[in-house]
């Protein structure tokens, strides 16, 4: 073994190591240090026997307390629930209109709604519920299906398109060009019309023709004058509001082969109180309507 020694400097035994001439102390540790330590070493064992702390082959030992975070907030949840439970029973049993008429369960059911979107909606229609290309957006007056209590309440629970309910909103454009059903220079017409009462830049002359292509073959769902029917889920032409795009490529592409959104049926997976709950955070947003006198 190294030769031990005494510094002469410092006083302090070396650990008998030299290189190149230096020789390295010995220092002990502090004596804070060590009693830290110990502490750690005393809190540790203590956690081990009162916590789930041991990996075991079918779970981990239970500690004496008994205690988990997943039991506390499996514990929190249902408080909460237990704590809700009055209101939730007052938005399943009373109507859209008696639930907006009530103040405090009007924010309690916005509130729940607004939770609920975070979670089931906002992957489509976005974290502020403004949608973007192929997702309505649900702040504004702009409504395929009508925006009045009942008409949200009834697309939230059947859907759009939705194959599996038997009930859900209908709608189907026809494919004008994949089926031929009109010209490649009638569409071309028709998207020169839709330009015209939308507002934008269009071919005069293309548009007097496309008026009346647009009268033979898509009046009928979408009014005479392009003014949309919420019915059949036909959207207004006459403003530049669209799922997608208002440019001329984009129209002629949705004449020819229309795209066809899907929303699913909310019906068939979430409680009644929170279709409610949904419902009225969305007619709450900006653009909800009031059902007519």
């Amino acid at each position: 073994m190294a030769k031990r020694e005494l510094d002469d400097v410092t006083g302090t035994e070396t650990t008998g190591h030299e290189w190149d001439g230096i020789r390295e102390l010995d220092t002990p540790m502090p004596r804070w240090w060590l009693w830290t330590y110990a502490a750690c070493v005393i809190f540790a064992v203590g956690y081990v026997i009162a916590y789930p702390a041991i990996p075991l082959i079918h779970g981990a030992t239970p500690g004496l307390l008994g205690y988990t975070s997943r039991g506390a907030l499996q514990q929190e949840v249902a408080d909460a629930r237990l704590a809700q439970a009055a209101q939730l029973e007052s938005i399943k049993s009373l109507s859209l209109e008696d639930i907006r008429k009530d103040p405090k369960l009007l924010q309690f059911a916005v509130a729940g709604g607004k939770a609920a979107f975070s979670l089931n909606c906002i992957q489509c229609h976005g974290s502020g519920a403004a949608g973007g290309k192929g997702y309505p957006n649900l702040n504004d007056d702009d409504w395929l299906w009508g925006g009045t209590l009942d008409q949200i309440h009834t697309t939230l629970q059947h859907g759009i398109r939705y194959t599996s309910d038997s009930d859900t909103r209908q709608s189907l454009m026809p494919s004008f060009g994949a089926d031929g059903i009109l010209k490649p220079e009638q569409i071309d017409d028709a998207a020169e019309y839709v330009l015209k009462i939308s507002g934008q830049k269009n071919d005069d002359a293309a548009a007097l023709r496309g008026a009346e292509v647009f009268k033979d073959n898509c009046a009928a769902c979408h009014g005479d004058t392009g003014q949309g029917n919420r019915e059949f889920g036909a959207p207004r032409l006459t403003d530049a509001i669209s799922l997608y795009v208002t440019d001329k490529a984009s129209i002629v592409a949705q004449i020819k082969r229309p795209r066809q959104g899907v929303m699913p049926a909310w019906g068939a997976r979430l409680d009644e109180a929170t279709i409610k709950q949904l419902t009225i955070f969305v007619h709450e947003l900006g653009g909800g309507e009031m059902p007519a006198q």
